[in-house]
């Protein structure tokens, strides 16, 4: 088995937008470094952190790959056992071939939400993967996108070499928990990587759990990257936790857009509303935690008519946002999160906000089949880096 480096050689990681040195070796991060200082809250990080979309990817003829990382995983005091690591997805020419449970590392321990945290520290661990095809193939391996995880090293019984360029569109998406996907089975069960690879199309990924925000270091973020696709999902967060009036939702929106357009003003942009949540659909925020473990509102439902937020006003905001604008920004588009999960299927969230797996990979090809078949905002179209 011969070692390579996982910075500065062949190997590239892609959807991290920054790679951050630590004492074991290179942290992924899901947005740049310049936008830690503007973070009011530390769970953005900590969101940042969690490599949703973000993969290995070289070329190489080895049968054997053995990947050395350091997780760091969460346990409230009082827990058996620490949170599950997830899993590490291995493709081989873009179809799924071996999936492990991510090695065990540090762990954060905790008396419960907003307490003091207890570091526990770890060690590396191997994941090792064997029996692959013969013959020179593309390799990614993707990260679980619930679980910080520094790359430390790689071994291979082989060559390893720079993966060819990748001719596919560019994918942008922002999102919530909901498109950061943290209860998929696994990273490519998430849907906007099932999505991607139903649509022909290289994903990268900056949703963050509780903090889609409309914030606009998140917009400029976006405005500053190689894009042939951007999406955003927003509401639930804004809804859940009561940060906008109808007042202020609006100017918002549009200063998102604006920025965007400031860095791509033909770019296929599409604005996606909420999906279902029974609880906040005519209720505002603040959303809490019920007795049964489900989310409720704690909103006044009359407070809606003074200008409170709920699913229903965002939804209806959005589309009239998106129809104002399109009259001079005809490559803007509008969805509704509904034709990806409906209130038909509220039993697919299990704490009456969040998918299950199943229903992930349902709105990943939901996704697809409305954003990138024919006459779909993101329908294929000639890119720019293909040959003719």
């Amino acid at each position: 088995m011969r070692e390579y480096p996982l910075v500065g050689g062949p190997v590239e990681v892609r959807g991290a937008l920054e790679l951050e040195r630590t004492a074991a070796g290179v942290l992924p991060r899901r947005l740049p470094a310049w936008t830690v200082e503007q973070y009011q809250d530390p769970s953005v990080y900590g969101g940042t952190v969690m490599p949703s979309g973000v993969r290995l990817v070289f070329r190489t003829d080895a049968r054997v790959l053995e990947f050395e990382l350091l997780t760091s995983t969460g346990q409230l005091d009082g827990d058996p056992a620490p949170r599950p690591t997830g899993m590490l997805d291995l493709t081989v020419d873009g179809a799924l071939v071996a999936r492990r449970r991510a090695p065990l590392g540090h762990v954060v321990r905790m008396a419960g939400p907003g307490a003091a945290q207890r570091l526990i520290p770890g060690e590396p661990g191997t994941a090792r993967f064997d029996g692959l095809p013969p013959g020179l193939k593309t390799v990614e391996l993707w990260l679980p996108q619930q679980t910080p995880t520094e790359l430390v090293a790689l071994r291979a019984d082989g060559e390893v070499l720079a993966p060819l360029p990748d001719g596919r569109p560019r994918w942008v998406h922002h999102g919530s928990s909901i498109s950061h996907c943290l209860e998929a089975d696994g990273p490519t069960g998430t849907w906007p990587v099932v999505a991607a690879s139903l649509g022909g199309a290289e994903v990268v990924n900056l949703s963050q759990p509780g903090n889609d925000m409309l914030d606009p270091y998140v917009a400029r973020t976006i405005r500053d990257l190689p894009a042939d696709l951007i999406s955003f999902k927003t509401g639930i967060n804004i809804v859940g936790r009561a940060v906008f009036r109808l007042r202020t939702f609006g100017p918002a929106v549009h200063g998102f857009l604006d920025t965007i357009r400031d860095g791509h003003p033909d770019t296929p942009l599409l604005v996606v509303s909420p999906v279902s949540c029974p609880a906040l659909e005519a209720c505002p925020g603040p959303a809490g935690v019920g007795p049964d473990g489900r989310i409720t509102a704690l909103g006044d439902p009359a407070d809606v008519a003074r200008g409170a937020l709920s699913l229903q006003v965002v939804r209806a905001e959005l589309a009239r946002i998106v129809a104002v604008r399109q009259a001079h920004d005809p490559h803007l588009h509008h969805l509704d999160g509904r034709e990806l999960l409906g209130p038909a299927e509220v039993d697919d969230l299990p704490d009456g906000l969040h998918p299950s797996a199943a229903a992930y990979r349902r709105m990943g090809e939901r996704f697809a089949a409305r954003a990138f078949a024919a006459g779909g905002p993101f329908r294929p179209r000639p890119h720019p880096g293909a040959a003719d």
